[in-house]
């Protein structure tokens, strides 16, 4: 059974960093997507960052330049750090564990974790 658990939100001026992390157990990283999406208050989840089997990357606009998503295969963990954070970066970030053929089926989220950003 695949499980997924988020970790590392807190508060933080605008400006500052935080590194979320996302341990997955179930699976194995490297033959899977990795997907962080968050959600602010009234407002739908939006993918931010997603990381492939391959490590290829990418990034919404909002985040690019400012957020790097990497993952370590050995720990099964993947990473969100987040830099120069701003006010409207404040939400709820939740890990996705995407699967597809051959190596599972289906989508597994984290519990999420709050990040949020005084100005």
């Amino acid at each position: 059974q695949v499980q997924v658990v988020d970790s590392g939100g807190g508060w933080v001026q605008a400006g500052g960093s935080l590194r979320l992390s996302c341990a997955v157990s179930g699976t194995t990283l490297s033959r899977i997507v990795i997907n962080y999406y968050r959600q602010a208050p009234g407002q739908q989840r939006e993918m931010v960052a997603t990381i492939g089997s391959g490590a290829g990357t990418d990034y919404v606009d909002s985040v690019r330049g400012r957020f790097t998503i990497s993952k370590d295969n050995a720990k099964n963990t993947a990473y969100l750090q987040m830099n120069s954070l701003k006010p409207e970066d404040t939400a709820v970030y939740y890990c996705n564990a995407h699967l597809t053929p051959p190596s599972g089926w289906g989508d597994y989220w984290g519990q999420g974790t709050q990040v949020t950003v005084s100005s």
